[in-house]
């Protein structure tokens, strides 16, 4: 109950401090104000644009906003997100493209959950649709998912992923991208023990932390300094009322609460 508390309370204090850079933006940049030449009104409307963005909220996921390819032919082609595999901590999705043979060439791209709605890869995956069938994992928002569902460590991540590997079959290329190209990693390993005829035919890892103490920083640095319990009693909270998780055991990310520890 008290980091439910904490959740709600700095919820709020979140929509207290949008609202306030809000009003004052509209405030200050009401037309007759450039009419003063002390620029107090200019250095307010600043303010108060740097201060509603800082403490917005991603409130909806974006839309891919990928309505159509030009294709060999010359051609415009639709697309069509279809959901191939749903499941109750994310779906997999794939993007057909209307009116054109399928590729040769299959693609999974494995999303970051933590922080990111699926759609950031957006530009990704316009680039791979000319060549390839493109498939995408799209994570839910912990937050949003009843604690009846059950739990989703990292354990359960693997096997997601492996899941959706065994769906698409071995005739697969796999790129996860920063946060899940260890966790991918590790379920190619699994499928490679446990089911070697469903691991896919490549995987390339792009900007994931496989190793970091290759390159030491100060976030590497940190992580020494501390230990999992202190880091799970000051980070780790438990989602408020308003949403449909109440309860669930969270790491509040940069956006949303999207990361479930439960």
């Amino acid at each position: 109950m008290r980091y439910m508390m904490t959740y709600d309370l700095m919820e709020t204090f979140r929509n207290s401090n949008q609202w306030l850079g809000a009003t004052a933006l509209s405030m200050a940049s009401y037309p007759v104000f450039s009419m003063v030449p002390n620029p107090a009104f200019q250095w307010m409307a600043a303010w108060g644009e740097v201060t509603e963005r800082t403490f917005s909220r991603m409130v909806c996921k974006p839309d891919w906003g990928i309505e159509s390819i030009t294709g060999e032919d010359g051609r415009d082609h639709l697309i069509n997100v279809e959901t191939v595999l749903e499941r109750p901590f994310g779906n997999l999705v794939h993007f057909d493209i209307q009116g054109r043979d399928e590729m040769d060439r299959r693609v999974l791209l494995v999303a970051p959950m933590s922080g990111h709605y699926a759609t950031l890869l957006r530009s990704t995956v316009r680039s791979l649709l000319p060549d390839c069938e493109v498939y995408i994992t799209d994570w839910h928002n912990a937050r949003d998912i009843p604690v009846s569902a059950g739990k989703f460590d990292v354990e359960d991540y693997t096997l997601y992923l492996a899941d959706f590997m065994r769906e698409l079959g071995s005739d697969l290329h796999v790129i996860p991208i920063c946060q899940p190209a260890p966790l991918t990693l590790a379920a190619t390993a699994y499928l490679a023990e446990q089911d070697p005829d469903a691991q896919p035919r490549s995987l390339t890892l792009i900007g994931g932390p496989i190793d970091p103490d290759a390159t030491p920083t100060e976030v590497t640095d940190f992580g020494r300094r501390v230990t999992m319990g202190q880091l799970e009693h000051t980070m780790i909270q438990q989602v408020g009322f308003k949403y449909s998780g109440v309860g669930r055991k969270v790491y509040p990310a940069c956006c949303s609460s999207r990361h479930s520890c439960r």
